[in-house]
């Protein structure tokens, strides 16, 4: 798809889009673009896998622990983004949810390549698949060009943006409990669109 063709197709959302329980705002993301504009171009992908972390009883999420200044994005203002490492090496990018003061955080886990795959495949080489390039929050990230560097960023303008589809028909959703955490296991909190190549595991 072609930039021109992307933009018009969509739109950016509101503020008030994620003003709402991350549960909602996590299923509501479900097929919407991620755009990062870069040095090499626009960088888009489809989402089509995440996860919500809630605030209040769920030891999972990071801003359980209360305000910090690791998650102090997820304590501000609906529609930002908190991007943060795991491993030492790779980056997960958030979408924070819920009206300010209150934490919710929705995952972005996976992505069907849209715009600019061959630069997304210059940055993960390792892919062998289109499907392969951005299945995993880690992989979409580097495929995508996001780092700390735009931890806060307004998801609702700038050069790292969600647009939501104009017209899209009703998508299937597969629900499941959340891929690799320890705690808070049970909680079914994984979203992801049924039959996708894409999504980071069946």
């Amino acid at each position: 798809m072609q930039p021109a063709e992307l933009l018009a197709s969509t739109r950016l959302p509101p503020r008030t889009f994620y003003e709402r329980p991350t549960e909602d705002v996590a299923r509501a993301l479900l097929g919407s673009a991620l755009l990062h504009r870069t040095a090499q171009g626009l960088l888009a992908g489809r989402i089509v896998e995440v996860e919500a972390y809630l605030g209040k009883g769920d030891p999972a999420a990071h801003s359980s622990a209360g305000l910090t200044h690791r998650t102090r994005a997820i304590f501000g203002p609906p529609g930002h983004a908190y991007v943060y490492r795991i491993y030492g090496m790779h980056c997960c990018l958030n979408a924070v949810a819920e009206p300010e003061g209150l934490p919710g955080c929705v995952l972005i886990r996976a992505l069907e390549p849209i715009c600019g795959i061959e630069a997304m495949q210059s940055r993960r080489p390792a892919a062998r698949r289109r499907a392969d390039l951005a299945n995993g929050p880690g992989k979409l990230t580097s495929a995508m060009a996001i780092g700390l560097n735009l931890y806060g960023a307004d998801l609702t303008r700038g050069q790292l943006t969600i647009r939501i589809p104009d017209n899209s028909p009703p998508l299937k959703v597969e629900t499941t409990c959340r891929v690799g955490i320890s705690k808070a296991k049970e909680l079914d909190l994984r979203f992801f669109i049924a039959n996708n190549e894409f999504v980071s595991r069946r």
